[in-house]
């Protein structure tokens, strides 16, 4: 199956989102036996199903126009990111400065992968974490994974 690429897809949709308010984080088109185009949206305060719902029925039709499955069908799915989703955009490192992470590494530092504290700040190679007293610096490039810690207390 022949389809746009995620990039051509995201460029197309993002003035949309733009003028709604809403920030367009990512879309994702899956292909094999169900293909699926799922469209990751966020807002200021939080989303809700309200918004998904209208930010569905915005994009139906323009996608339509787009065809970005060049005329197969595909499911579109339109999603909140999640509160777990790692951080990929310099909007995710922004407004989570301040707040408790896990970083989970793709090979051990000191004996372990798996690193939880406030992150302090960052640049474009590192992310500052303050762990206990100590803050830590860790290289972006060795990070699998960084998200917000969530807390089930």
């Amino acid at each position: 199956m022949k389809v746009k690429s995620n990039q051509d897809i995201f460029d197309f949709l993002k003035p949309i989102a733009d003028k709604e308010g809403i920030e367009l984080v990512e879309v994702e088109m899956k292909v094999g036996k169900s293909p699926a185009l799922t469209v990751y949206v966020d807002t200021e305060d939080s989303i809700d199903l309200k918004t998904l719902e209208r930010f569905h029925n915005l994009i139906n039709e323009p996608l339509d126009e787009l065809d970005p499955t060049y005329g197969d069908s595909y499911t579109l799915n339109v999603s909140s990111p999640g509160l777990d989703r790692p951080f990929k955009t310099l909007r995710d490192y922004l407004r989570h400065l301040g707040e408790k992470v896990e970083i989970k590494l793709f090979a051990p530092l000191k004996g372990k992968k798996f690193y939880e504290g406030i992150m302090t700040d960052f640049d474009e190679n590192t992310v500052t974490v303050l762990i206990g007293e100590t803050e830590w610096k860790f290289e972006k490039s060795k990070i699998a994974k960084i998200n917000v810690a969530i807390d089930f207390d």
